[in-house]
């Protein structure tokens, strides 16, 4: 009797449960826009570095590529608000000025108002942009919806989980921007919705840095706290590679098993 092939993760063999196919298994590419991503954008307005948020961006790039080619199902999001401001609480906008610049969201930049949907800086950054309906070619690779968010989980006030079921989704690959922040938030609520999650550490943008150490902080505050009790918001691995290469062998061993 043949096993189900699994991705070797922590603190896990991923998924927990059955196999890895496309008709099961998804790519979240979360907030990899220029407000977080560009100079000028809405982070670097809060007085974040930028090399963090794009250190990602080729091991997202080495994903794309991969899960493009094999046609799985890939997802990207967008944090942003309506113009008229209808979907920001009074708290989170005096939230979002907190900063040294006391610009928020809403308030003008060198990318149009930060965070807000059809501007400049909400949008996808070039590199990892989504294929749109528009953009196939014959016999190419999309489409890849593209999900608005007001929020910070993928999941709140969102069509993101009904799509996912629609397709018979239940193993998410999760990368993007930030994990204290959206992807963290995700990947908590996605494991709520049934979903299991593996969480590709290279491909994470960090907002907090540890000074004394000039690092990311990559500590039980990172990535690593997916597996604590035995995994219970998901699994984890170091590197986008390990994911593509694990997955040439799962589609290998799938083979095997069918012939």
């Amino acid at each position: 009797m043949h096993m189900p092939p699994k991705i070797k993760a922590d603190p896990y063999d991923w998924p927990m449960v059955g196999d890895i196919l496309p008709s099961n298994t998804a790519l979240i590419v979360i907030d990899m826009q220029n407000d977080f991503c560009s100079p000028g954008g809405y982070l670097e307005h809060q007085g974040y570095p930028l090399e963090p948020m794009r250190a990602p961006i080729p091991h997202i790039s080495t994903l794309l590529n991969y899960f493009r080619s094999n046609r799985y199902p890939i997802f990207h999001t967008r944090e942003g608000h309506r113009p008229d401001l209808s979907t920001l609480s009074p708290r989170e906008l005096l939230r979002s000025r907190n900063n040294p610049s006391g610009l928020g969201i809403g308030d003008e930049g060198p990318l149009g108002r930060l965070l807000i949907r059809g501007e400049k800086g909400q949008d996808i950054i070039p590199e990892l942009y989504p294929i749109t309906q528009s953009s196939l070619s014959e016999g190419g690779f999309g489409p890849e919806p593209v999900l608005d968010k007001p929020g910070k989980s993928a999941f709140v006030h969102t069509e993101l989980d009904l799509m996912l079921r629609v397709k018979g989704i239940r193993n998410l690959v999760v990368c993007g921007v930030t994990w204290e922040v959206c992807v963290g938030s995700t990947v908590r609520e996605a494991m709520e919705r049934g979903y299991d999650c593996l969480v590709v550490k290279d491909a994470i943008g960090y907002s907090e840095v540890t000074a004394k150490e000039g690092e990311q902080n990559r500590g039980m505050g990172g990535v690593e706290a997916v597996g604590v009790e035995g995994g219970i918001f998901g699994a984890w691995v170091a590197k986008a590679t390990q994911v593509v290469e694990a997955l040439e062998g799962v589609a290998d061993e799938t083979q095997k098993i069918l012939l």
